[in-house]
């Protein structure tokens, strides 16, 4: 049954057509992903079906009865609001079914025989709509769902709480509203990996239709069944299937429009030859074919969407010393969020740094860039080392600066590899043409002013890239295009994000906060320091020692057993030669990654695309298998 309808949608900003002609419809329980590039109009969209803004034109319909709610990327809440109050406004349906319930109750005792019957069958069907709002006992149910999210102040105001708890206060009064359709708009920002994880397990349990921006790519592969993709200035195209399912189709479809092209192409180059011959070719009986052609020719052939052309400058060569952290100890109040931490970053190392909100990941990076002067310890930076920090407030860029201005400050030209280009042209290749240029930073968008800055970051010129959530607000094209401009960075990388599918891709390492100052570092991408947590978590305890203080823990490889056991040769030789096995594996990754990241692989080897990716992701699996090898013959052998 057909929850929603939009009908012929059209939207404009100015001479700027964002989506026009747009339909879609939402079914009865169906969980849909939204995508499209920066810009094209998702969050527009997304309000206009929520009823939160007027479309210029067309029709919405929605199913009489049908309960909307709606999360926008920043949530808001009115003046005055407490997390008890925003959670109890929530509430008011259950409340209101609560209070008919009981009401029903009480009438029915004193109700003659005759009419019991039919207020018996009222109860039973307010008790249905009960449980369909989650049960009886709502203030339980509230209090849990805010413990889960890390939200403590049950009658704190709203407006004290940090952009990372307000966003949990928004989740939580969105699924406790128990809706028929739930629009959700970036809902992962600002939340860490592990939070991330568990609102995709409530939100498959939920059994509401589903409308979802994000992206974080695990998220839709995993929760929905179709994907939605705005074509800017168009309407939507609709592909069954999850995010994989997605780019499979999608993949065919531009395969399929290319050779096509390239008929239309030959066909059209046929023709002009043909007209060109002379008198004989404009005969009234070929009057028909010219018209054929004229119109062939008029018409808008396939070109492949354009993406960001992120680029990086030359960096300095680093040293042999990059950056290191010596004996981090810092607290706020009684609130330890460092305990004698040490950190190593070598050249080459990509880490990805996770932990809860408020773990004290912010105070590290602030510690090594020297923001902020931790209360013991050291840092130290090599002689060559050059920094390029990407704050995720996006601080540096002035909103009321122009796009021009605020890319380059005082620099008309730029060089980019071996080319000095003008800043004009490497701001067209971000998408970001000449009439948008002259634009205020403030009238981008959150996507857009994100690919700017990160622009303006790579022609810093540093050996070392410091990326505090830099995955916010990028549509999925450009994060394909970071993710391989992060692999083919010849320098360091320390990034911070919730985003598990870009840690797997890029990340080396892991640098995990776990709480009460402890940081530990674990090898690989996301995937296997979650594995390795297992394994952790599968271990049994070790005994009580007394001891006059903890003794703190910065970094470990992996759980190690109590007993280590001698390999056997077939064991021992393996190990022997898994460095190797390991090295050739990833030397192979590295070149399939720098292929895939070089555009001219897309125009002189347009077909093989699918598959050099298709190998990639061999050879990713590969490497991680090896990996997981090599871990679990060392924790045998007790190395």
């Amino acid at each position: 049954m057909t929850l929603l309808r939009a009908a012929n949608v059209s939207l404009s900003f100015g001479s700027r057509t964002v989506f026009q002609g747009l339909t879609l419809t939402i079914e009865e329980g169906e969980r849909v992903g939204l995508v499209g590039v920066n810009g094209s109009g998702k969050s527009s969209l997304m309000k206009i079906l929520a009823g939160a803004a007027p479309a210029e034109s067309g029709e919405l319909q929605l199913r009489r009865g049908t309960r909307v709610t709606y999360l926008p990327q920043e949530p808001e809440f009115p003046p005055g609001a407490t997390v008890a109050s925003e959670l109890s406004v929530a509430q008011a349906p259950m409340r209101e079914a609560l209070a008919a319930h009981a009401d029903l109750s009480r009438l029915l005792e004193s109700s003659p025989p005759e009419r019991q019957e039919k207020l018996l069958t009222q109860l039973a069907q307010l008790a249905d709509r009960i449980e369909q709002l989650g049960g009886w006992d709502t203030a339980h149910q509230a209090r849990t769902l805010l413990d889960r999210l890390g939200v403590k102040d049950w009658d704190r105001p709203v407006a004290e709480l940090s952009g990372g708890l307000r966003k949990r206060v928004a989740i939580a009064r969105a699924l406790l509203t128990r809706p028929d359709l739930l629009l959700l708009d970036e809902p992962t920002n600002h939340l860490d990996a592990d939070t991330v994880e568990w609102l995709e397990d409530a939100l498959d349990a939920l059994p509401s239709a589903l409308l979802l921006v994000t992206h974080d790519r695990y998220f839709l592969d995993d929760l929905v069944d179709r994907i939605v993709e705005i074509e800017p200035g168009a309407g939507v195209t609709s592909y069954p299937g999850n995010y994989q399912a997605y780019l499979e189709q999608k993949l065919v479809a531009e395969e399929e429009s290319a050779v096509s092209q390239h008929k239309r192409d030959r066909w059209i180059a046929q023709e002009v030859a043909w007209l060109r011959r002379g008198p004989e070719a404009r005969r009234t009986k070929s009057k028909a074919r010219i018209e054929r052609a004229r119109k062939l020719m008029a018409e808008k052939g396939f070109t492949r969407p354009k993406v960001a052309g992120l680029q990086a400058v030359v960096s300095p060569r680093l040293g042999h010393t990059v950056l290191e952290a010596r004996g981090l100890t810092h607290a706020f109040g009684e609130r330890r969020v460092l305990e004698n931490v040490d950190f190593l970053l070598q050249g080459g190392e990509r880490v990805g740094i996770v932990g809860r909100n408020g773990a004290g990941k912010t105070t590290f990076l602030r510690a090594l860039l020297g923001e902020l002067t931790p209360q013991a310890g050291e840092v130290v930076h090599g002689k060559n080392t050059r920094i390029a920090y990407y704050d995720q407030t996006r601080a540096q860029l002035d909103p009321e600066a122009t796009v021009y201005d605020a890319a380059s400050p005082g620099e008309d030209w730029v060089e980019v590899g071996d080319k000095r280009i003008h800043l004009r042209d490497y701001l067209d290749d971000l998408l970001f043409p000449v009439p948008m240029q002259r634009q205020k930073v403030k009238a981008l968008s959150g996507g857009e002013r994100n690919r700017l800055l990160l622009a303006r970051l790579f022609l810093e010129g540093a050996n070392v890239l410091v990326l505090d959530e830099p995955t916010n607000d990028l549509d999925i094209v450009t994060l394909n295009v970071l993710e391989h401009l992060l692999l083919s960075f010849s320098g360091s990388v320390l990034l911070v994000t919730h985003d598990r599918y870009f840690l797997d891709k890029v990340a080396t390492s892991i640098l995990a906060f776990e709480g009460d100052g402890r940081v530990v570092r674990y090898p690989g991408n996301f995937e296997m320091y979650r594995r390795l947590k297992e394994q952790q978590a599968a271990l049994p305890a070790p005994a009580p020692v007394r001891a006059a203080a903890p003794a703190p823990v910065t970094s470990i490889a992996a759980p190690t057993p109590a007993r280590p056991r001698k390999l056997s040769y077939k064991e021992q030789r393996e190990l022997e030669g898994m460095e190797a096995a390991i090295e050739e594996a990833e030397t192979r990754k590295s070149g399939l990654e720098a292929l895939l990241a070089d555009p001219g692989t897309y125009l002189s080897r347009a077909a093989e695309v699918g598959q050099l990716q298709a190998e990639l992701d061999v050879a990713g699996a590969q490497v991680e298998r090896l990996y997981t090898r090599w871990q679990v013959l060392q924790t045998l052998a007790g190395g």
